[in-house]
């Protein structure tokens, strides 16, 4: 836990070593969170090889325009957060703060947007265990939906808490601090975290939307 910009955190005696300490950590946690979200789309691919009629009667049903609008603005957000850790190198502290902040709402939209599509399934029948009446009729085709739900609810999550990081560095960061080694330290592990949970999507929708469409 890094606990002061002035000197290093005990029991770290070097900036060095607690950024390198740092980074093995994230790094650590981070192929956790790859793994878990892994094998997940694994599951999903032999889901897909052993039932194709399923899965394409529920992926048929799925918006898959909102989550290519949700795609984009993804994307674009974990633009935004490699370039505030390029702004934070050049000391640019206004543009470091405009992208984190844009990054954060950009986070929210796709929260949004992904909510509206949640409400869409499930007057349609799709959302399972909010629905009596499903316009799905093999057994094959629920069971993907659940899988789609447990997926896409778990990456909300973490897009919740990637908007939440973004936002306390936002609030946390000053033009007096910035050159700070503890603050470019967080950014930076922020940033990681950011593109971990983009990258989750990127695999998620065209598992989930596209293929057997």
């Amino acid at each position: 836990m890094i606990r002061s910009d002035e000197k290093p955190a005990e029991p770290f005696v070097a900036w060095a070593q607690q950024r390198e300490a740092a980074r093995l950590g994230i790094w650590l946690f981070l192929a956790t969170e790859a793994m878990m979200f892994g094998s997940l789309i694994m599951v999903a691919w032999l889901y897909r090889l052993q039932h194709p009629d399923g899965v394409a009667e529920a992926v048929a049903g799925l918006h898959w325009q909102l989550a290519t609008a949700n795609t984009f603005m993804l994307l674009t957000s974990s633009l935004l957060m490699t370039l505030a850790l390029a702004a934070s190198e050049q000391g640019n502290a206004l543009r470091l703060r405009r992208c984190l902040l844009g990054a954060a709402l950009l986070g929210v939209l796709f929260l949004a947007c992904k909510g509206v599509e949640y409400g869409l399934e499930y007057r349609e029948g799709l959302l399972p265990g909010f629905a009596e009446d499903s316009p799905l009729h093999l057994p094959s085709a629920h069971l993907f939906m659940n899988l789609y739900f447990i997926a896409t609810a778990l990456h909300a999550v973490h897009v919740l808490v990637a908007v939440g990081l973004g936002l306390w560095l936002y609030m946390r960061l000053a033009p007096d601090n910035l050159s700070a080694r503890g603050t470019r330290t967080r950014l930076e592990m922020v940033t990681l975290y950011w593109h971990l949970v983009d990258g989750i999507w990127i695999l998620l929708f065209p598992t989930l939307y596209l293929v057997g469409r």
